[in-house]
């Protein structure tokens, strides 16, 4: 079996797209086409189902996955051991992270990465979903969990801590509530219960029972823009709303702990660009650790 070939279907499964995974690989996408059939046939079994809109994993294309990050694995390991792995700090590294934590966090800071290696290009995906690093949706993922399943390498970035929050022109018309129950009185902000990916996102149901927000926005920033307007009160990231002077926090003896993770694929363990971006994100919240709690 040629390696090449299973580079190619890895690219492929990784982007869902043969024109996407040709870029990559700066192939030819009509040459890209060709070697991938040649490796179904050589399987004797079809990897993909090929769509208009991109490629579909097949059961076998998925038992093959397996295979074939294992063989990427060995093959990183063989380089490594003959002094020839993948030491230059250079390409492409995608980094998915919750919108609060890549907007308001890693977007001002992570300029700082590319001045040191100037070869790096950071590709930074900050929105309200999870990532699956298994087809390569992200190279490296900010999680609100750690993850439990899969071959992926995990360590702790931080503890937060998010608190209630109202503006001070809302505070101006409404009398701040004395207790968790007074906030039924009040109009409430929340995310979009359908749209809450993981557990750790259900804030509320630490502040009281029934939430039940009348206005609902699935960002983190959306959130605090709607408090910051006036719009009532919401359960904000504590180092995103400090850093706005209109906003007050209301009942503080109201706290919620939560933590980030840094989570790679293992098949990524010996890219020296992606060990160089995790121990940058590491660097990054470590010089600034007071600011999340």
């Amino acid at each position: 079996m040629n390696w090449d070939d299973v580079r190619i279907f890895l690219a492929v499964a990784r982007t869902g797209q043969i024109l996407a995974a040709s870029k990559r690989l700066a192939l030819n996408h009509a040459t890209l086409s060709r070697r991938l059939t040649s490796l179904e046939e050589s399987l004797k079994t079809r990897l993909f189902v090929r769509r208009t809109n991109g490629c579909e994993l097949t059961t076998e294309g998925e038992v093959f996955l397996v295979s074939a990050e294992r063989m990427e694995t060995e093959m990183l390991a063989a380089q490594a051991n003959l002094g020839r792995t993948d030491t230059a700090i250079a390409g492409t590294v995608r980094v998915g992270a919750p919108d609060g934590f890549g907007v308001s966090f890693l977007a001002p800071r992570m300029g700082r990465l590319i001045e040191r290696h100037p070869e790096l290009k950071i590709q930074l995906v900050p929105v309200p979903r999870s990532f699956s690093l298994s087809q390569r949706e992200a190279d490296i993922a900010i999680t609100l969990e750690r993850p439990q399943q899969g071959r992926l390498v995990s360590s702790k970035l931080t503890d937060y801590t998010l608190g209630l929050y109202a503006s001070r022109d809302y505070l101006k018309k409404h009398e701040a509530p004395f207790d968790a129950d007074a906030l039924k009185t009040h109009p409430r902000i929340g995310y979009v219960e359908d749209l809450v990916f993981t557990a750790s996102l259900n804030f509320s149901s630490a502040v009281m029972r029934s939430w039940d927000a009348s206005f609902e926005i699935s960002t983190a920033i959306g959130q605090t823009e709607a408090v910051r307007s006036g719009a009532g009160i919401g359960i904000l990231h504590d180092y995103i709303a400090r850093q706005y002077p209109e906003l007050v926090q209301v009942l503080p003896d109201v706290s919620i702990h939560r933590a980030y993770w840094t989570t790679y694929h293992e098949s990524a363990r010996d890219l020296v660009r992606v060990r160089t971006v995790v121990d940058f994100l590491q660097e990054l919240v470590s010089a600034e650790r007071n600011i999340f709690l």
